[in-house]
């Protein structure tokens, strides 16, 4: 088991090398005398890690000497919190920032209208669209009606929302507006892409000024953005990018691993590997592996799940559930238990992650996978368990009286004797005379002597 233990420490220390080997030439970065501009790439749903990433560039670019960041977005939006800690870092950066939708058919909607307006300047590639940033709560529902108002009599009929659902849309209104005034861009529009679900194509983008700029390429981008006037830590500064070298800087091994971990079937699955593992050691104790590969798991799943918007009553069923499924192996039953938790493991499992947000949901594929399989095995239980209560005795005195053998010497009529039975050496007593090697059959039973007759 030691060796085992050897080769995961080795295996760790292998992966944190590689993964430092790999972020080390974008910590190197350029020199302060040669002038350059940082790219990050914020690609697929907004989550924990994409916050750290936007944190930890912008503040490596700083310290290369970078003369100014681009933030290249491809999203469909992503979690809140994430996205108010990126405005933020966006907000505090030294550097101007430029925003900018590309490739062509890539888009910002979401939670990446709110990125892209925080940045003092923004353009968009041909063929990319943004908005739709009505923020969605917990369960999927948009807290007011989006699109285009109802009717009179189907508002009278649908009962006015609720108070939290309206601080919630009037929050997310009020910051979306902050930032459109704060970068001189269209506040109107960008209420209406909270309040109504709005969306723009790149041209009508630039026709709204919602955007500075169309673009089909950083070089263009930059040429574009030459002269332009934009606002940096409360100081006016004037954009001189044009020609300048762009820097990419990809995310170090700590954000890739933190943006493996906190997909949220990755960590489902984290999750039951690590009560998994445990339960087989609590089974096998000794094993050591199943306990310390569940352990780590288990901790690695529990730490991205508090990263992660969990519907506890989800996580509650989930647990519920497998403890049913223990039960029923340590206490069969007619399998009413083990139903249940499969059940209710199965919706605590879609549960888990219900958002409404887009690459933010366990795949329902692994679910029904995981739910069938525990459904497989309750069978397989309860199957044995039938055979098991149907089979005949294998001890008792019932047992016995079906049992053959074969003397091990001769017995004298009224005499005793040894013989093997059911593959044990008893003492018998036989009323007539048998040769050693004659097949006997057991009669009766006085304690340890049994009573045989020839078989």
């Amino acid at each position: 088991m030691r060796r085992w233990l050897g080769m995961l420490a080795g295996a760790l220390v292998v992966v944190l090398l590689a993964g430092s080997t790999v972020a080390a030439p974008a910590t190197g970065g350029p020199t302060r005398a040669e002038p350059f501009v940082a790219r990050l790439d914020l690609i697929g749903p907004i989550g924990p890690a994409s916050a750290e990433y936007v944190d930890d560039v912008l503040q490596r670019a700083t310290q290369d000497g970078a003369s100014a960041i681009i933030v290249q977005l491809d999203t469909p939006g992503g979690l809140s919190d994430s996205m108010r800690q990126i405005i933020a870092s966006l907000l505090a950066a030294k550097l101007p920032v430029l925003g900018y939708v590309a490739p062509s058919g890539a888009r910002a909607a979401s939670a990446g209208t709110y990125i892209l307006y925080a940045c003092p300047f923004s353009a968009m590639a041909p063929a990319t669209h943004l908005g739709a940033a009505t923020p969605v709560p917990l369960g999927g529902e948009s807290p007011l009606p989006v699109g285009n108002p109802p009717a009179p009599a189907a508002t009278a009929a649908k009962p006015p929302p609720d108070a939290e659902s309206t601080k919630v849309l009037n929050d997310a209104i009020a910051s979306i507006r902050s930032l459109a005034q704060l970068n001189n861009h269209n506040a109107a529009w960008a209420e209406q892409a909270v309040r109504g679900a709005a969306t723009l194509t790149a041209n009508e983008a630039l026709q709204n000024h919602v955007i500075d700029l169309i673009a089909p390429d950083t070089t263009a981008l930059l040429a574009g953005a030459e002269g332009h006037h934009v606002r940096v830590a409360g100081a006016d500064v004037t954009l001189h990018l044009a020609g300048l070298p762009v820097r990419d800087y990809p995310p170090n091994w700590r954000t890739r691993f933190l943006g493996i971990i906190t997909h949220p079937t990755l960590a489902y699955l984290l999750l039951l590997a690590g009560v998994y593992g445990l339960v087989l050691e609590a089974f096998h104790p000794g094993a050591l592996l199943p306990g310390v590969a569940g352990a780590i798991c288990l901790l690695i799943g529990l730490y991205a799940l508090q990263l992660l918007p969990v519907n506890y009553a989800g996580l509650a069923l989930m647990a519920l559930g497998i403890g049913l499924v223990l039960a029923e192996a340590l206490a069969p039953s007619v399998g009413a238990i083990g139903i249940g938790g499969v059940i209710a493991f199965v919706i605590g499992s879609v549960m888990l992650f219900n958002t409404g947000v887009p690459g933010y949901a366990v795949n329902v594929g692994v679910i029904g996978g995981i739910g069938l399989s525990g459904a497989a095995v309750l069978a397989m239980l309860l199957r044995l368990v039938t055979r098991s209560r149907r089979a005949r005795p294998f001890n008792g005195d019932a047992q016995l009286l079906l049992a053959t053998g074969e003397l091990m010497q001769a017995v004298s009529a009224g005499g005793e004797g040894w013989a093997r039975i059911a593959g044990e050496q008893w003492r018998v007593h036989s009323e007539a005379a048998l040769p050693a090697g004659a097949r006997v059959r057991v009669t009766g039973r006085d304690g340890l002597l049994l009573r045989v007759t020839q078989a």
